[in-house]
């Protein structure tokens, strides 16, 4: 996923209301930033960090700027984190239809946002012959507090667990699901559930594994001019 254009450097002043973000632009101007990520964003939000930001020409929008990478330090390393959610379901997409995601190869149509469970709508529908469906479900994950681990949620998510039951309900139908984390982060080797965040997100995603719902983690090469599906990480337990 290649952006628009190049992304523009600032530092952070403030994240406030979940999704807005007060940011110093490198010439001095303060502006607010679109901030699209619901969660917690556990040592992400730290004011002073240096930040980029995305810029739309569409004069309908009410704020211009949209906050897109957080760089910061951990564990004496460097690392660009994605912090928007609205990214993964394309990287995803783009990824799998181009071949490059091993495990969910040889489907011949995608569809995207297609109705399904109980007033959802699955994230991919993946199929062949119109016969065979694969449906996937994608999620955000930039959490990442001990070196290499990365986790999901970083905060309670009932509709994040009310997706694992409709994929374990697809499997009980006959179907392929897929749980695929995309972690936007370049200083991840393994993936893993933050069970003390949300106890029952955990307890759902284990019943959804022993119900046949796969479970898949990749990590993201990230710069200032595109973010691209990279490596399989390990799926360990919490």
């Amino acid at each position: 996923m290649n952006f628009n254009q190049s992304l523009i450097p600032a530092t952070l002043i403030k994240r406030y209301k979940r999704f807005l973000a007060d940011v110093v632009l490198a010439n001095g101007d303060e502006v607010t930033a679109h901030c699209a990520n619901p969660g917690a964003m556990l040592g992400l939000n730290q004011p002073g960090i240096h930040v980029w930001l995305s810029k739309s020409d569409n004069p309908k929008r009410k704020l211009a700027y949209s906050w897109e990478l957080a760089e910061i330090e951990l564990h004496g390393k460097q690392a660009l984190v994605g912090i928007n959610t609205m990214h993964p379901n394309k990287l995803a997409f783009e990824a799998i239809e181009a071949g490059k995601v091993e495990e969910l190869t040889g489907y011949d149509d995608l569809k995207r946002e297609v109705p399904y469970g109980k007033n959802s709508r699955i994230d991919i529908l993946a199929s062949k012959d119109s016969q065979q469906r694969c449906y996937i479900e994608v999620k955000n994950v930039h959490l990442l507090r001990h070196e290499g681990l990365a986790e999901f949620p970083d905060s309670v998510t009932k509709r994040g667990a009310k997706h694992l039951e409709e994929l374990s309900d697809m499997v009980a139908k006959g179907h392929r699901a897929v749980m695929f984390y995309i972690i936007q982060r370049d200083d991840a080797t393994r993936f893993s559930i933050a069970a003390d965040k949300d106890p029952v997100y955990f307890e759902t995603f284990q019943k959804a594994r022993q119900r046949g719902v796969e479970v898949i983690a990749y990590d993201c090469a990230l710069s200032t001019t595109a973010i691209k599906l990279r490596n399989r990480l390990a799926v360990i337990s919490a």
